[in-house]
């Protein structure tokens, strides 16, 4: 593994010592802290002027030390992101900084010849270390002892003895220096400067040059050096006295540092020869190399507890391990082998008994060998593949024993071979990938080989699949490959795979990439997709059909329908081989089979819940304890509200998902425990939506809405209780509401009083005189003090009726509208929802307690009532107590007649969005964000504007507008593409709008424009083309690959008519050497891209010309040889037009030879292989680094990937992506 980071020149690294976090301190003088697993960066600390050297974590608090060119040691908090305080003493640069690992000290070594060791705490200086007469490269601690070791350009390595300031800080006594001017004028005098609290106890000479590093060996009394002369030294020491063991010579130029590994016998060392190279401990060999062709190597760091490794350079930083740290392994049955410590173990899972196998092989002296990568058992001959990396890729083959004696016995002679990847395919047989060569051989247990297979594809690697089928991984898919056919029988995109896992039925299959995982079927048909942010480690497979997979520092789970979650946290990396209940069984980095304990509640109940086995979700909920945020927005998103309102405690939310779900009783229950009048509104209108009258009646009455009271007691008969609302509204002195009232109920008796106890006499006479109250309207005259004679106009009143409200179509003013009698739901029959930690009422209970007492309690006169008694109204108490006699009534016969209300179903956009996994049918359904998120997955598309007609066209086209009456609302009517075959809901989909035929025609115009040289047309075309094809579904797999066609073709003559307009524009600038040479070589650029033979034949003869005009005559006759090929002699014979083409290429071709060379100096050679940068416009020649757009695949340089591509102008260069698509 190797992890890069590019910044400024890194002078130093440090880990930390629990955490995923490196610091970088910078020659800008930057303090950068990334997190190596996610490679992002954290933070920033710059308080340091000029370059900073020296940086180094503490072990244990939430602190880091730096010291920098500005000669000063600094403390940082991480946490609280600031410097604590500043040390000054130094006069120089100050080069090394490190923490003492149980003392609270600070080591710090500076070009002022000193080494100073500080007291964090008190802040001061409380010893300096003298004696080097040059700059002090390095100084640390030693990991357990007294001791320091340091390193000068003095050609020294000096070792010191610090036991009596040990001594001494225990003691309790602090010396203090506060003035370093007084200690330079004092020189050498020994109290001062502590001689005999530190002193000297070797001085190691050897070097020829400047000493740069010197470090202990974390466990036996070693110490390495390395510095200018090249040589990287190791030196033994005892209690009287140190000495030279060997020198490591390799390096050619000055060695910046040196550190033992931790925990092998490794040396590693890195150069200002732009290596790192590593030495073997005991034999001081070199086993091997790692090379950056431009940077130099400053600085090296070991991380205290893990096998990783940080290297500074001179444009950043790159965090690697030395080898491989997954033990390989394979699983049968109840059975696991792995390998470690140079033997084969079998571990039984039942019993937990590991024995040790067979021993395999090893190094020879002085070489290394690498761990082997993966293991290949075949358990009918009792015989394992074991493969590894070593010699460019090699397998051993062995045979187990029979009877097992609890030693591990020996390998013998394994047949060996070479080969980067080694399976079985059969009892007998297996298969071995010969990368260079690329050819699969098949190979008997006597290791020889019976059948050679070339690739269909370039293949990177190959695995198992079930019989003798193998998956072939290449860079962007992974192919299903009959061995014994030699046939493709399927395919689908992916990252590169680095681990493939099947199901213990072979069914499904897990495809591990770098930061994705693919799940899909044995033919290889999508299932779905996970992305992680960090590295994905390992899978396997539940019983039960789940993926339990594991990243740097969570076990995860991925059901095959796409949900995933957190099972755990894992403090390490963990490499899983088998789930058996609640107990995961996994190998750590040390190669020990360690059980995790988990809970597989979780995606258990979501799997139940998929595939609808209700019965299942039932006993999880009654037996485990699944609660949190996460499970009810899950339960909410999936349509299973009703499911998510068990685990609520909050009322509001249990109050929307009562509502969402229908369930009025709990939403009655906790609106009551908020009561607040948005609440009761809202419920009021979903109570009225599904027909509860009682409900709707209280909503009403608890926020006193009066007017909407007398309105529903008019539309449901209730006569009664409008003379009550009649009541209600003279003790509120309302005329408003009495007036409406007295029309509802036809009083006109009251409606003349209302208009005239409000002054309306003209009103309240004219009402009296039209029905007939002729005493009435005599005496409404005499108040109003109007002669009869001055009234004039009244209507004839011989034929007018009364006006009289619409009668009620139900008189059962007191019951819930008629429903449809529906059975109850599973979970309705099996527990109640709404009875976990509430008092409220249950689903499919009477509502009746709830009613009366809610009817009993409200007072709808509220604070007016105090004069109610001028009105001569009955006590309200009593008029409540009807009225919830009333409501108990109606509910017992609710109740009795078994009426429940039937949940709203599923629109027809909503099963269009669950039947398809298309972007263009979500796109119809309705569902932008979702079709973007697939666009976005499926082919890394960024830019969304580009396409916002096409999604609005979609959307319009796949439903009709029906209009009815012109004051109705207009109905628009879903179009389905298979109405005459789809039976069932689950079948419904959209019609589409773009399709595989009108694309080829829309390319037919495209050919047509381009042959007529109308290319800002036929760029319009193509490109309108290219977006479109996005939207387009097939049937069949081989319409797919038609697809794939038609995307490559639009992609090639995008760039090829973009290379065209712009050797157009340069014909017209002026005729200067640079431009001229641009111009030839766009003209050269445009034959390589993918176009039709007869537009090939064009842009050969348009290079042709140009080249040859421009005397570049060594192009011209390449582009003429290729011209000529394209028209062989016996298909122009009887072309009278292609034999002429042919003849005067071959004559341009043998001109051409005789002058061969170019006037100009252009960028193009028609003998290498090339592809056209699509942004450039200039040449990527095979084996040069090449990015592509995720979507159409357009090639880029590098320095491109980010932005977005300029041939599709929709999807981001080098994002990762699945691959569009097409086929549902």
């Amino acid at each position: 593994m190797a992890l890069s980071f590019h910044l400024s020149r890194v002078k130093g690294t440090a880990f930390h010592p629990k955490r995923p976090w490196v610091l970088a301190s910078l020659h800008n003088g930057s303090i950068q802290l990334w997190d190596y697993r996610m490679g992002t960066l954290l933070d920033r600390f710059e308080e340091h002027e000029g370059p900073v050297r020296g940086i180094s974590f503490h072990p244990t608090q939430e602190l880091f030390v730096s010291g920098g060119d500005d000669y000063k040691v600094k403390v940082w908090n991480y946490r609280t992101r600031r410097c604590i305080f500043t040390l000054q003493g130094h006069l120089d640069y100050v080069r090394t900084v490190y923490f003492h690992p149980e003392q609270p000290w600070i080591i710090s070594a500076s070009d002022d010849q000193t080494i100073r060791i500080w007291n964090w705490q008190s802040r001061q200086c409380i010893a300096v270390l003298t004696g080097h007469n040059h700059y002090v490269m390095c100084a640390q601690f030693h990991p357990t002892d007294d001791l320091v070791v340091s390193a000068c350009l003095d050609q020294t390595v000096r070792v010191w003895d610090i036991s009596g300031l040990r001594r001494k800080s225990a003691a309790g006594v602090q010396p203090m220096m506060n003035d370093p001017l007084s200690a330079q004028r004092m020189g050498a005098q020994g109290d001062f400067f502590n001689v005999t609290d530190v002193v000297v106890k070797f001085v190691l000479e050897g070097h020829t040059r400047g000493v740069n590093w010197a470090t202990f060996h974390p466990t036996m009394p070693l110490v390495l050096s390395c510095g200018d002369d090249r040589q990287v030294k190791i030196w033994r020491m005892n209690e009287s006295r140190a000495w030279e063991v060997d020198t490591c010579r390799g390096h050619y130029n000055n060695v910046n540092s040196a550190l033992f590994h931790p925990k092998r016998d490794f040396i590693l060392s890195d150069s200002e020869d732009k290596t790192i190279r590593v030495w073997d401990t005991s034999r001081r060999t070199l086993l091997q190399t790692f090379r950056r062709e431009q940077d130099r190597f400053w600085c090296l760091t070991a991380h205290p507890e893990l096998n990783l490794f940080a290297a500074g350079h001179d444009n950043g930083l790159v965090v690697f391990k030395m080898e491989r740290e997954r033990p390989a392994a394979a699983i049968h049955q109840n059975t696991l082998l792995y390998v470690k410590d140079s033997q084969i173990r079998l571990h039984d899972f039942s019993s937990a008994n590991d024995t040790p196998m067979i021993t395999i092989r090893t190094a020879p002296a002085g070489q290394y060998l690498p761990p082997p990568r993966s293991i290949s058992f075949n358990p009918a001959e009792k015989a394992v593949l074991v493969t590894s990396d070593a010699e460019g890729g090699s397998y051993d083959l062995y045979s187990l024993p029979r009877q097992f004696n609890g030693q591990a016995a020996d390998g013998g002679q394994a047949r060996r071979g070479g080969g980067s990847c080694a399976i079985w395919t059969g009892r007998n047989r297996f298969a071995v990938l010969d990368k260079a060569q690329q050819q699969i051989l098949i190979k008997d247990l006597s290791n020889q080989t019976t059948k050679t297979i070339k690739t269909p594809v370039v293949v990177e690697s190959i695995f198992a699949g079930p019989g003798s089928l193998i998956l072939l991984a290449t860079a962007s898919s992974v192919v299903l490959f009959d061995v014994q056919t030699r046939q493709t029988l399927g395919e689908i995109s992916a990252a590169p795979v680095k681990y493939v896992v099947w199901s213990s039925d072979m069914s499904t299959v897990a495809l591990l990439c770098k930061h994705t995982v693919t799940l899909a079927s044995k033919q290889l048909e999508q299932l779905c997709q996970i992305h992680e942010t960090i590295r994905i480690k390992s899978a396997v497979w539940d019983d039960s059909g789940v993926l339990l997979y594991s990243t740097l520092n969570h076990v995860k789970f991925a059901l095959p329908q796409g949900d995933s979650g957190i099972i755990r946290t894992i403090d390490n990396p963990v490499y899983l081989v088998r789930v058996q209940g609640g107990d995961l069984h996994c190998l750590d980095r040390e190669g020990s089979v360690q059980v995790l304990k988990i809970d597989p509640t979780e995606y258990r109940f979501k799997l139940a819940l998929v595939h609808r086995n209700y019965e299942e979700v039932v006993t999880i909920i009654r037996n485990s304890n699944l609660v949190g945020q996460s499970i009810i927005a899950y339960l909410q998103k999936n349509g299973y509200p009703e499911i998510a309102l068990h685990f609520v405690r909050d009322d509001t939310a249990r109050f929307e998902l009562a509502l969402e779900c229908g369930n009025m009783d709990i939403a009655l229950e906790t609106a009551k425990a908020i009561d607040k009048p948005a609440y009761w509104d809202k419920f009021g209108q979903e109570a009225l939506r599904r027909g509860h009258v009682q409900m709707v009646e209280l909503a009403y009455q608890r926020v006193r809405a009066y007017d909407k009271l007398s309105f529903l007691y008019s539309i449901t008969g209730n006569t009664d209780k409008l003379v009550k609302m009649q009541k209600i509204a003279i003790s509120r002195d309302d005329p408003q509401a009495r007036l409406q009232s007295s029309l509802y109920l036809g009083d006109v008796e009251d409606r003349v009083r209302v208009l005239r106890d409000s002054g309306q006499m003209s009103l309240a006479y004219l009402a009296a005189k039209t029905h007939g109250l002729v005493d009435e309207a005599e005496a409404i005259r005499e108040a109003a003090g109007i002669d009869e004679a001055d009234i004039v106009g009244l209507p004839s009143v011989e034929s007018a009726t009364l006006l009289q409200p619409t009668t009620a179509a139900h008189c059962y003013a007191e019951l819930d509208w008629p429903l449809l009698h529906v059975a109850k739901g599973i979970f309705d029959s099996k527990f109640s929802l709404g009875d976990k930690g509430a008092d409220g009422a249950r689903p499919g209970k009477p509502r009746v307690a709830d009613l009366t007492a809610a009817v009993a309690d409200i007072d709808l006169l509220g604070d007016e009532a105090e004069d109610e008694g001028g009105w001569g109204i009955d006590d309200d108490g009593e008029l409540d107590a009807e009225l919830a006699a009333e409501a108990t009534a109606a509910a017992e016969s609710a109740a009795a007649a078994g009426f429940m209300p039937p949940q709203p179903g599923l629109s027809e956009l909503e099963l269009w969005s669950r039947n398809s996994r298309l972007a263009v049918d979500q796109i119809a359904a309705g569902n932008f964000e979702r079709a973007m998120k697939l666009l976005r997955d499926q082919a890394g598309i960024s830019s969304f504007d580009a396409l916002k007609p096409a999604f609005l066209e979609i959307y319009t086209a796949s439903r009709s507008v029906l209009t009815t009456a012109p004051f109705a609302e207009a109905s628009r009517i879903p179009l389905r593409r298979n109405a005459s075959d789809a039976t069932e809901a689950s079948q419904f989909l959209p019609v589409r709008l773009f399709s595989l035929a009108s694309s080829l025609d829309q390319l037919e115009q495209g050919y047509r424009a381009t042959t007529a040289a109308k290319f800002d047309e036929a760029l319009a075309l193509f490109r309108r083309l290219l977006l479109s094809l996005i939207f387009v579904a097939v049937e069949t797999n081989e319409d797919a690959r038609e697809l794939k066609r038609v995307v490559k073709v639009c992609r090639e003559y995008v760039i090829g008519i973009s290379i065209e307009l712009e050797r157009a524009a340069v014909a017209k600038d002026e005729a200067t050497e640079e431009n001229l040479t641009r111009l030839v070589e766009l003209a050269a650029y445009f034959t390589h891209c993918g176009l039709r033979a007869d537009h090939e034949k064009l842009t050969l003869r348009l290079a042709m010309n140009t080249a040859y005009k421009h005397k570049c005559f060594r192009a011209a006759g390449g582009l003429a040889q290729r011209l000529a090929d394209l028209l062989p002699e016996q298909t122009v014979a009887g072309n009278r037009s292609a034999q002429q083409i042919r003849d005067k290429a071959l004559t341009m071709v043998s001109t051409c030879d005789l002058k061969s060379r170019d006037s100009l100096p252009i960028d193009y050679d028609a003998r290498n292989p090339l592809v056209v940068c699509a942004a450039s416009h200039t040449p990527i020649l095979g084996g040069e680094a090449t990015v592509n757009c995720s979507y159409c695949q357009a090639p880029y340089k590098p320095e491109f990937e980010g932005e977005l591509c300029r041939v599709c102008t929709i999807a981001q260069i080098g994002a990762q992506a699945t691959g569009l698509r097409s086929l549902d």
